[in-house]
């Protein structure tokens, strides 16, 4: 009642107990330490702006087929590149001696984003996480359903879903002023509270409220869905690779073979496929014992569409291993935050919750990291261009020659690669054992 009462003789301007508590607290005046995590954070929100948007121009407007996963990246990299616009606010914010001086609107803006941010994040990650199970669960619906247009509808729920859970932060948001002048960009619940009788309870049944439901919807039930998607996608695996090896039959020297017999008007074949190693007496066709085995032409379709789709996959899983360890802090000490109403723990919360704010706002600069170095020979890839950036920088022979020295470059290193592949020819221009035939090139990442 002293906080009610105290705010009734400064002019009718309610405030909730803990809000009160935070603005007669003066924390966090170590400027040297401040001054270094400013330095860290405009190095990184300027990072963080040109990578997601570099991804959004390649995913957005240079490919040249558009395909589901390219719909789920689109999307999670303007969502990041809107988080990583308003970084630069925060850090601003952090070099004003934790002082917000930008406004009401930027403030309402930015609060804004970043829970936007979040929602969409954990709805796509979910939503990518069912589909990567949908296709190994239920691959014919997949093939029937599983179609751009539908991605995007998805896409478009799920904005619609993050908007609907970001109004109350936008609503309550506000700048508040501090006994040392200082102000915050924070949840001001008592803003539209009815009577001063009610204040304590309203405040406690908002903060209490927001803090719960962003743990839950924008957390952990996300990772509920991500954790049964992938249990279901490895059961079912599993239970596909039993199949396969109850289909097959064993040899007794441990080979697999099966006879195709090729019959027309002319001729009848009988093709052998064995398991065995590539040997030097190229006699018999040999190939492995796959799925394709029996349509040699297939194969570098399917090959192809395999190491995509584990490539895709593999950034799906660092994604969101990185989702979970820049969040659960933040979530953490929003909780923590709501049980300082009765534990007297606000100092715990005026020093962590920026760091965990910090380790949040990190989630969407990793993100373009890590879709990069999940492509298939990523590091390959950016020697190659390495190499004929800097052999044009000292290339004297003007714009006719820096084009012909980077095509020239690019064969050299691509032959490179290839000689370091299976059945690629050896120093003394001899093909060796297994050759590598125009399908198996076209199938390998390096030449798609």
């Amino acid at each position: 009642m002293s906080n009610t009462t105290s705010a009734r003789a400064r002019g009718s301007q309610l405030f909730c107990p803990l809000l009160e508590s935070m603005r007669e607290h003066s924390l966090n005046n170590n400027t040297e330490a401040n001054r270094a995590v400013v330095c860290v954070l405009g190095l990184v929100s300027c990072f963080g702006i040109l990578e997601n948007a570099l991804v959004l121009w390649v995913v957005g407007f240079r490919l040249r087929r558009r395909t589901v996963a390219s719909v789920w990246v689109l999307n999670l990299a303007l969502s990041d590149f809107l988080a990583t616009l308003t970084l630069p606010l925060f850090t601003h914010y952090l070099h004003s001696s934790h002082s917000w001086e930008l406004g009401g609107v930027l403030c309402s803006a930015k609060a804004s984003v970043f829970f936007l941010n979040m929602f969409v994040s954990a709805f796509l990650l979910a939503a990518i996480s069912l589909d990567r199970c949908l296709l190994v669960v239920k691959p014919v619906w997949s093939q029937n359903h599983r179609t751009v247009a539908s991605a995007w509808k998805v896409c478009a729920l799920g904005w619609l879903w993050a908007a609907l859970n970001t109004f109350p932060y936008f609503l309550f948001r506000s700048v508040i002023e501090k006994r040392d002048g200082r102000k915050l960009c924070y949840h001001h619940f008592a803003s539209y509270t009815s009577s001063p009788s009610t204040l304590e309870r309203d405040c406690e049944v908002r903060q209490a409220a927001t803090a719960v439901s962003k743990a839950l919807l924008a957390f952990l039930v996300p990772l509920v869905v991500i954790a049964g998607s992938y249990i279901l996608f490895g059961l079912s695996l599993r239970k596909r690779h039993r199949k396969r090896k109850q289909s097959i039959n064993l040899l007794p020297g441990g080979q697999l073979e099966t006879r195709v017999t090729a019959k027309s008007p002319q001729t009848t074949a009988d093709i052998s496929y064995s398991t065995q190693q590539c040997t030097s007496q190229p006699s018999t066709p040999t190939v492995p014992l796959t799925p394709t085995s029996f349509f040699p032409g297939a194969t570098s379709n399917q090959s192809k569409n395999s190491l995509l789709s584990q490539s895709f996959t593999k950034m799906a899983t660092s994604v969101i291993a990185a989702f979970a360890l820049c969040w659960a802090p933040y979530h953490i000490f929003c909780l923590i935050e709501v049980a300082a109403h009765y534990t007297q723990r606000l100092a715990v919360v005026e020093v962590g919750l920026p760091i965990a704010t910090t380790f949040a706002f990190l989630n969407p600069v990793l993100n373009p990291i890590l879709y990069a170095f999940s492509c298939p020979n990523f590091c390959v890839r950016i020697r190659q261009s390495l190499g004929a950036l800097f052999e044009g920088l000292v290339e004297e022979g003007g714009g006719r020659a820096l084009g012909h020295s980077r095509k020239m470059h690019l064969r050299r290193s691509s032959s490179r690669d290839v000689n370091s592949l299976p059945g690629s020819p050896n120093p003394s221009g001899k093909m060796s054992p297994c050759s590598l035939t125009p399908s198996t090139l076209r199938s390998c990442p390096n030449f798609q």
